[in-house]
């Protein structure tokens, strides 16, 4: 199943989350132990300064900033890119999250495919999921995962 026509900017989530500069590699390992986290967007203001995957982080001391061991080559997709091209190219390369930039590098938002592969995470699928998280306890969430 193909997403339809249209751009990048319509399948990107608008809220995503990000770390600021001072994020050190001890913090992103903590934040990447979430399983639905699978990239850390290190800004400074809007600017996109670099995104940290989980294999950046091997080796590296706890102290050195995230923003020195991530990067943005191959990790993120202009807002006007074509939706369903971006798409096949994430499923061939096994890639699930690439962040969105405008022409000057400022983040827009957040590329999400589906564990599925069959679509793109949306906006309001991540705040009821994040609800579900905040109103239900600890051991009731375990079996919904």
């Amino acid at each position: 199943m193909t997403p339809g026509p249209g751009s990048v900017v319509d399948g990107m989530l608008t809220i995503p989350s990000t770390c600021p500069p001072a994020t050190t590699a001890c913090a992103a390992r903590a934040l990447l132990l979430d399983d639905h986290v699978h990239a850390l967007l290190v800004t400074s203001g809007r600017r996109l300064l670099a995104v940290v995957e989980r294999p950046d982080l091997d080796g590296v001391p706890d102290e050195v900033p995230a923003r020195r061991i991530g990067g943005l080559a191959g990790r993120v997709v202009a807002a006007d890119a074509d939706l369903a091209e971006v798409w096949a190219r994430m499923r061939a390369e096994g890639r699930r999250r690439l962040a969105v930039v405008d022409d000057a590098g400022d983040l827009l938002g957040l590329l999400c495919l589906k564990r599925s592969g069959q679509g793109f995470c949306t906006t309001e699928g991540v705040l009821a999921r994040a609800h579900l998280r905040r109103t239900q306890p600890a051991d009731v969430w375990a079996t919904r995962v």
